[in-house]
C-alpha cells in the first residue's frame, strides 16, 4: 500500500463527536433454523414397581464473580468500510468484548464493536483458537448486537433482577486494548440513569459508573458481585473517570427481540454523527451498508452523508438523537424521505427509504483536496513542494524507490553495529540485531511548523518493537509518537534545552493498532500547540503542548530485550494538515 492511500480522500475537517468509542455495523442475518430432531428407538417403559432414578443436572449459569470470565468472550470484527478521514479502508479488524446469555452460544455485544464486519471471530475462555459467529440482530440506535457463536454447552450470564441504584458495587468484565487476557475492574454506580446520546448511538437508559475502562471493553458486561448483568458497557471517558453502560432496563427486552433475527431502529447502515468545523454541514456518515437493507435498496453508498430524513436536518447537536428519534417514530417498512450528500462525487441526491431510489438533484462545489494535482503527481514517486498551502498538499513525498541521500539518522541509544538499513523492493527496511537500540531517521532538506506525516510499516520480527513518528526536530528537542505493536502508544516531548529528556505527554492503548506481525498505517499531526496521533485511519489521541515551533520530520524504530526487530517502511509523506 502506497502513502497515497493513507491521505484523506475527503479532508472535510470532520469532527467525530464520540467519547471513548472502542473500536457501527447494521448487518443482520436470519435467526438460525432448528435442526430436525433425531429419531430414536423407544426405551422400554419402567414396570410399576420401578421408579425412574432422578437425574441431577448442573446449571451452566454463572453464580459468582470469579466465574464471570467463563462467559465473557473477545470478539474480532473484520470488514471493509469508508472512513470519514482516510477514505476506503480494506480488511480492517478491531476487537471488543461480549458475553454469552444462553448455553447455545447466544451472545450480546455492542453494535459498534461489530461495525462493518464481513466476518466475526470469537475467542471463548480457555480456547486458543477462535470460533466463528454470525449476526442474529442489531440495533444501531441502542448500540446492541446479538450474535450466535458456533457450538453449544457454554457457561452463560443472567440478568440482575434487583433495583439498580447509586452506590452499588459493579465490575466491568472484558478484554481492553485487544489484550487476550481477561480483565475485571471495580467501581460504583454514580448515576442510575443518565443521558445516552453519543455520535454513534442514542440509548434510552444508561447507567454511569467509575470503574476503569479502555477501548476493547465495549460490549462486555457490567456485573454485580455475584456475577449478574447490570448493564452492557459501551463508552468511557478516562480523563473524567466516567464509564457508561446500556442499562439492563433498556437492554434486556431488546436483546430478546434481536435474538429472534430482527433488526431494530436501523436502516441498514453503520453510521456516526459528523459535522464540519463551523457546523454548517451536519449529518450521519455512512461507513458501510448492509446488503438488501432499506438503505441499500434506496441507493445509499459507503462514504455518503445522510443530511436530512423526513425533511429534518440530522446531527445538528453532534449526536444520533434526531436520526434515531425519526426511526423510533416509524415502522421499519414505512416510506421516509431522504437527502444524501455524496461528497466523493460532489452531488446531492434525494429519494426515499422503502420508496423511490436516490437520484441526483444538483452538484455542489468541488472539493480542492479531491482534485489536488500535487497528490496525484506525488503518488508516482518522490515529490517536493515547499510552497504547499492547502490541506492535503504534499510538502514532501517518497516511496523509497531510489535515492535516500536526503535522509540521515541518529542513535538515541545503542551503536551503529546494532542495526542495518537497506532498500528492498521499494521499501526501507531496518533490521535491529542488538537489544536496546533506538534509531531515528530524519528528512534533512526542509523544516516544518504545522505538518502532517504519514507512513506505512510492516512488522516482520517479534512483538516488542515500537515505531515512532517525529515532528519539529531541532537542537531544542522534538515531539515523538511511539506506537508499540503490542497495542500501546506514548506521546513524548523530548527536551534538549533543559536536558530533561523524554517527557511523557500521554500514554494509552488502542484496538486500532494491529498487533504482532502486521501492517499498520501511522499518522502524526503537529498543528499549532496540538499533537494528534492516528492509527489505521482512526484518530487515537490529541494532546496539547506549547514549546516547539519548527523542525525536521522523520521516523524511528526501537528494540528492547527480544530480537530480531525487522520493520519495512513503505513510503513517507509530509503534507499540509
Amino acid at each position: 500500500m502506497k502513502i497515497r492511500a493513507l491521505l484523506p480522500l475527503l479532508w472535510l475537517g470532520f469532527l467525530i463527536l464520540a467519547v471513548g468509542l472502542a473500536c457501527s455495523t447494521s448487518s443482520g442475518t436470519p435467526a438460525p433454523s432448528e435442526a430436525p430432531a433425531e429419531t430414536q428407538e423407544s426405551a422400554p417403559a419402567p414396570t410399576p414397581t420401578e421408579a425412574p432414578e432422578p437425574v441431577e443436572t448442573e446449571s451452566a449459569a454463572v453464580a459468582s464473580l470469579p466465574d464471570v470470565k467463563k462467559a465473557v468472550v473477545q470478539i474480532e470484527a473484520q470488514g471493509t468500510f469508508v472512513d470519514p478521514e482516510v477514505g476506503f479502508v480494506v480488511n480492517a479488524a478491531g476487537r471488543g468484548s461480549g458475553f454469552i446469555i444462553d448455553p447455545s452460544g447466544i451472545a450480546v455485544t455492542n453494535n459498534h464493536v461489530v461495525t462493518g464486519a464481513a466476518l466475526l471471530k470469537v475467542w471463548v475462555q480457555g480456547e486458543s483458537e477462535p470460533r466463528n459467529a454470525r449476526f442474529l440482530g442489531v440495533s444501531e440506535c441502542s448500540d446492541l448486537a446479538v450474535i450466535d457463536i458456533e457450538g453449544e454447552g457454554f457457561p452463560y450470564l443472567e440478568w440482575y433482577d434487583g433495583a439498580i441504584d447509586v452506590g452499588m458495587d459493579v465490575y466491568i468484565a472484558g478484554f481492553p486494548l485487544g489484550d487476550p487476557e481477561f480483565t475485571l475492574t471495580k467501581g460504583i454506580i454514580s448515576k442510575a440513569k443518565t443521558s445516552g446520546q453519543t455520535a454513534w448511538a442514542s440509548v434510552e437508559s444508561v447507567v454511569e459508573y467509575d470503574a476503569e475502562s479502555n477501548p476493547g471493553n465495549s460490549g462486555g458486561p457490567v456485573v454485580t458481585a455475584d456475577g449478574k448483568v447490570v448493564a452492557v458497557h459501551y463508552a468511557g471517558n478516562a480523563s473524567t473517570d466516567q464509564a457508561f453502560g446500556i442499562s439492563r432496563d433498556a437492554a434486556r427486552s431488546l436483546v430478546e427481540e434481536l435474538r429472534t433475527g430482527k433488526n431494530v431502529d436501523t436502516i441498514g447502515v453503520n453510521g456516526q454523527a459528523v459535522s464540519n468545523e463551523d457546523g454548517s454541514l451536519t449529518g450521519i456518515w455512512v461507513a458501510s451498508v448492509q446488503s438488501g437493507s432499506p438503505a441499500d435498496k434506496a441507493g445509499v453508498k459507503p462514504g455518503d452523508i445522510i443530511t436530512m430524513m423526513e425533511n429534518l436536518v440530522l446531527a445538528t447537536d453532534g449526536t444520533m438523537a434526531q436520526y434515531c428519534d425519526i426511526l423510533r417514530s416509524h415502522d421499519a417498512d414505512d416510506t421516509l424521505s431522504l437527502q444524501v450528500l455524496r461528497w466523493a462525487e460532489n452531488q446531492v441526491l434525494e429519494g426515499q427509504l422503502n420508496g423511490r431510489e436516490l437520484t441526483v438533484t444538483f452538484a455542489v462545489e468541488g472539493n480542492e483536496a479531491n482534485t489536488n494535482a500535487n497528490a496525484n503527481e506525488a503518488a508516482e514517486g518522490e515529490y517536493v513542494n515547499p510552497d504547499a498551502s492547502q490541506p492535503g498538499d504534499f510538502y514532501y513525498y517518497t516511496d523509497f524507490e531510489g535515492d535516500v541521500s536526503s535522509w540521515s539518522y541518529f542513535l538515541q541509544r545503542g551503536n551503529d553495529e546494532g542495526f542495518t538499513q537497506t532498500l528492498e523492493n521499494g521499501k526501507f527496511r531496518v533490521n535491529i540485531s542488538k537489544q536496546y537500540t533506538w534509531v531515528y531517521f530524519l528528512y534533512d532538506d526542509y523544516t516544518y511548523g504545522d505538518v502532517r506525516i504519514d507512513t506505512v510499516a510492516e512488522n516482520l520480527g517479534r512483538n516488542t518493537n515500537n515505531v515512532s513518528l517525529i515532528c519539529r526536530y531541532s537542537e531544542d528537542g522534538w515531539y515523538e509518537f511511539n506506537v508499540y505493536n503490542s497495542g500501546k502508544y506514548d506521546i513524548f516531548y523530548f527536551d534538549n534545552l533543559l536536558g530533561s529528556g523524554y517527557n511523557l505527554l500521554y500514554s494509552g492503548g488502542s484496538t486500532a493498532i494491529r498487533t504482532g506481525k502486521a501492517v499498520n498505517e501511522y499518522t502524526a499531526i503537529c498543528k499549532g500547540d496540538t499533537l494528534t496521533l492516528g492509527i489505521n485511519g482512526e484518530e487515537v489521541r490529541t494532546v496539547k503542548h506549547k514549546d516547539l515551533k519548527r523542525g525536521q520530520v522523520g521516523f524511528g524504530l526501537s528494540s528492547f530485550d527480544v530480537l530480531p526487530i525487522i520493520v519495512e517502511f513503505d513510503g513517507f509523506a509530509a503534507s499540509v494538515p
